[in-house]
Parts: structure tokens; sequence; C-alpha cells
């Protein structure tokens, strides 16, 4: 159990990574709500003497100035999905810690903070982002809101998000383009079928493509990503004995990082040129991420924390340091496979292994 509640001002840092973290796990942050916990952080981190901090909202930016040659980039997002009974956290006897947000994210949230504390004359200097509403409609995101207002805060050579990947490095994150795609028929009685045309009928030629689709597998920094395009969903129909006279397939396309969205966007155009589409909208996109893994700062990381790199298969908040020209990768406790789940949680092994290693990193 955590010994703190949203009524006092300041976290413990002394607390080793996993005590923090059920402090901050008990410490209730779901989206929209992060305000308390914005507030206990920044004021933790205004004790520290080594570090500047800046708040805009309900996202705190803390600084070393130390004049080092580099600058590098902690970050990770204070929200949780909506708590699924899996609160207060609860630690078993075999060392994992069970609870909301104990994987996604706050156990990276707590090696951001021990880092923060622990490390006042890195080796690099540092920039710790702590953000909101990362779990919840893209325009709501508090690092984005962070990114658009002072960009300056956000300037550096290398960053590493601290979403859960189970303590291996993933390299960037691929783009997702989702689109919908209208047929059109029209109207008729069923029982006079011929005397219509049937707008879910035309969309077997849609899907035929979308069956015999090969994604492509380029390989970029030495990582092999794995496109996929697929339709998620199909709408149609007015009533069973009508021939409907419109239809909608939803496609998503999941591409690799050395496309820009303009061109992904193009791609899905030429997949389904001979279709009979009656008209092609963009219901949502956001770009992939390099992995930046020739980078010198990317380099010594991967040789700091061991193991080989992975590509990240899905979007992350990379993508919005890699749209500021700031090459950034996923490295952090959680293993993404329970996030969001009601059985959520972290081995605590891992959360002391991530803090070990990126203090290695950044103290060597």
């Amino acid at each position: 159990m955590a010994d703190i509640t949203p009524h006092e001002t300041r976290l413990d840092l002394s607390q080793d990574g996993a005590a923090l973290t059920a402090t901050l796990v008990d410490f209730p942050s779901v989206s929209g709500t992060e305000q308390p916990l914005a507030d206990v952080i920044e004021q933790t981190l205004r004790a520290l003497p080594h570090l500047t901090v800046d708040r805009i909202g309900n996202n705190v930016v803390a600084r070393t100035n130390l004049g080092r040659g580099e600058r590098i980039i902690l970050a990770g997002h204070i929200d949780t999905v909506p708590i699924a009974d899996n609160l207060p956290s609860r630690l078993d006897e075999n060392g994992v810690l069970w609870g909301c947000g104990t994987t996604d994210m706050k156990s990276g949230v707590a090696v951001q903070l021990r880092i923060a504390a622990t490390v006042p004359e890195p080796n690099r200097d540092l920039t710790f982002v702590f953000y909101d509403n990362e779990e919840v409609a893209a325009d709501l995101n508090g690092l984005g809101k962070v990114a658009a207002a002072h960009p300056e805060w956000l300037e550096g050579d290398f960053a590493v998000l601290l979403e859960p990947s189970d303590c291996q490095v993933e390299g960037g994150c691929q783009g997702t383009l989702r689109v919908i795609l209208h047929t059109a028929g029209e109207r008729a009685h069923s029982a006079r079928s011929w005397m219509g045309s049937n707008a879910i009928h035309a969309v077997a030629p849609i899907l035929a493509r979308l069956a015999a689709y090969e994604p492509r597998k380029p390989v970029i920094d030495g990582l092999e990503y794995h496109e996929g395009l697929n339709a998620v969903a199909i709408q149609g129909g007015v009533a069973t004995n009508v021939i409907p006279d419109a239809c909608t397939v939803t496609v998503n396309y999941r591409y690799a990082p050395d496309r820009s969205p303009a061109e992904a966007l193009a791609h899905v155009r030429e997949v389904f040129a001979d279709c009979d589409i009656a008209e092609l909208v963009v219901d949502d996109e956001s770009p992939g991420a390099l992995p930046g893994l020739s980078h010198p700062a990317a380099e010594a990381f991967m040789k700091a924390v061991g193991g080989s790199a992975h590509p990240k298969f899905g979007w992350t908040d990379v993508s919005r340091f890699s749209a500021l020209g700031v090459p950034a990768v996923n490295y952090g406790p959680g293993d993404a496979f329970y996030a969001h789940k009601r059985d959520e949680h972290v081995v605590v092994d891992k959360i002391h292994q991530c803090e070990a290693r990126l203090r290695d990193w950044l103290t060597a």
C-alpha cells in the first residue's frame, strides 16, 4: 500500500522504484483527472535544487542545465485508463505489483522520478517530461500541447519514452492511417433486387484486395517493420427487405516509419484504384517515427542497456519527438501485453533493472 494521499504535496523519492510505483498507482489519475498528481510531481521536482521546472496545464517539464554536450529527454504520461476494480495496488509474494497503471505507465514514471532525484550530475543534460491525456483523443494529448506551445522545452539529441516494453528497446513506431471507403448502389425491394444495385455486394472487390494484400517488411536502422492493411469495420444495410444503396468499409493501414502520411495515403489510394469506390475519406492519421538508432546517443544507450533492439509495432508518442527532429525509442519496465487489462501488473525486478540501466548510461 502507498503512503501518500491526494492531499499531500510531495512524493518521497527516497523510496525504491517499486515502492514509488505503488505510491503513484494508489494516487488515481484517470485521463482528465491528472491535476492532483501533476501538482504533487511539480512540487516534488521544484524541491530538487539541480532542476529547473516549468509547467503548462497538467504537464510538467524539469531540466538540468549543466552545459553538457548532449541533452537526453526522459518522457512519460501520468494518466491511466479507467480503473477496473484494480486499486489499491497489491504486491504479492512473487515480487509482482498489481494495479491500474502498474505497467502503463506509472512504473516508467517512477523510474523517471528516481533518476531525476538521484542523478544530480548526469554525464548528459536531462529533460524530464510528465504529461497528461495520453490515453484519450490525440487533440487532448499533453505532450502535443507542450510541443505546440513550447517546442524549446523539448529540444534534445535523443529521447526515451518509458512506455512499457519489458525492458527491451523498441525503436521508433509505426504510422497509422484510417480511411473509410464508401460504395454506392440503388435501393430496391429485395423481392425485385434486379431493379436496384447492392452497395454491400460492391465491397467484395475491396475485401478481395485486402485479403490478397502482401505487406511490406522494410528494414530501417537494422529493424524489420511489418506493415498491415486490414478492414476493421463494415457498415451497411437499411432493412431486411431492402437492397442497400450505401455501405462503408473502414480500413486501417499500419505503415513503416520510412513513409510519410502523404505517402501512406497515396499507397492506399493506389491499392484500391480500380475498385468501384464512391468516396475515400481519411478518418484518422498519425505519422510514424524513425528509430534513429544510428545516432551516437542511441548507440551509447543501446550499449548501456544491452540486448537487441526491436521495431515498435504500434503507435506511441515517440512520433511527436520524431516530428521535432529528436530520434526516440520506447524503453520501460512494464509488459505492454498487460496494459489496460483488469489484471495489469509489473514485475518488480523489471523496475529495478530499468532504473539501474538508465543510471549506468547517464553516469558512466
